[in-house]
């Protein structure tokens, strides 16, 4: 009844106006809709881009005076107009290593500090060579980097233990050419199980991996860890600890 008088152009001229309206909202939530898919996406790029690198020192603390501060994660770079081949050479890996010492081992280590064209590249070696009877490259971690060992002479019984709570252990008997890999992070050893001098290459996934053999830093800390907490730790008497703290621990490298 209320269309009665009113003529038909000037309803179409309504229904677009109307339509107008209702088009401009369906836009407008599109647009809006797509707008916070956009930014959304753009909040998960930032996270992924913003993440801290791997630090490649124990422990950087942070100071406001950059004057008396150090740089940390890597080396300061050499201008490349001073570069030259030696920057990027090692010699020395042909040359067994003093295996002399209470575990019967040696590691050579080539890592940043040895070879300055390591910086920033993310990679390092060693040689390590292993005394007969039971030459020892005891447990130990590598807190920066995962390890893949080749052997190149002799045979080793190699393995790691997986972390808390299982600490599975994975262990096996390798012989001339055989490669392991270790875990970053993960507590591993190798110990020749033959009566001559055994000899193996590891590469490391770091130009500064770090070391932490595991005797050495629990009974040989400075200054040494209480005698209370290790014997409980270790469910032992005081006087077992004591004994431990009381031996040499040397490094092998």
């Amino acid at each position: 009844m209320f269309l009665i008088g009113i003529s038909s152009s000037h309803i179409q001229s309504i229904c677009s106006s109307k339509l107008k309206r209702v088009y401009k909202l369906i836009q407008f939530t599109m647009d809006s809709f797509y707008f916070y898919i956009c930014l959304t996406l753009l909040a998960f790029a930032s996270m992924t881009s913003a993440t801290d690198p791997g630090p490649l020192q124990d422990f950087c603390v942070a100071i406001p005076d950059i004057k008396s501060g150090v740089f940390v994660n890597g080396k300061f770079c050499k201008n490349p107009n001073h570069t030259t081949p030696d920057d990027f050479l090692f010699s020395g890996l042909n040359r067994p290593g003093n295996t002399t010492n209470a575990v019967g081992s040696n590691v050579t280590q080539v890592f940043v500090n040895q070879l300055p064209g390591l910086n920033t590249l993310g990679i390092s070696m060693v040689r390590i060579d292993y005394a007969p009877d039971g030459g020892l490259n005891p447990p130990h971690t590598h807190p920066r980097a995962t390890e893949i060992l080749l052997v190149l002479e002799g045979t080793l019984r190699v393995g790691f233990v997986t972390s808390n709570p299982n600490n599975l252990l994975f262990t096996k008997d390798l012989k001339e050419g055989d490669v392991y890999v270790f875990p970053e992070g993960l507590i591993h050893f190798q110990q020749n199980l033959g009566k001559y001098p055994a000899v193996a290459i590891a590469a490391l996934s770091s130009q500064n991996p770090g070391v932490i053999t595991i005797a050495n830093a629990v009974f040989g800390s400075n200054p040494r860890i209480p005698v209370d907490i290790l014997a409980r730790a270790f469910q032992v008497g005081k006087n077992v600890v004591t004994y431990l703290e009381a031996q040499f621990w040397q490094s092998n490298s």
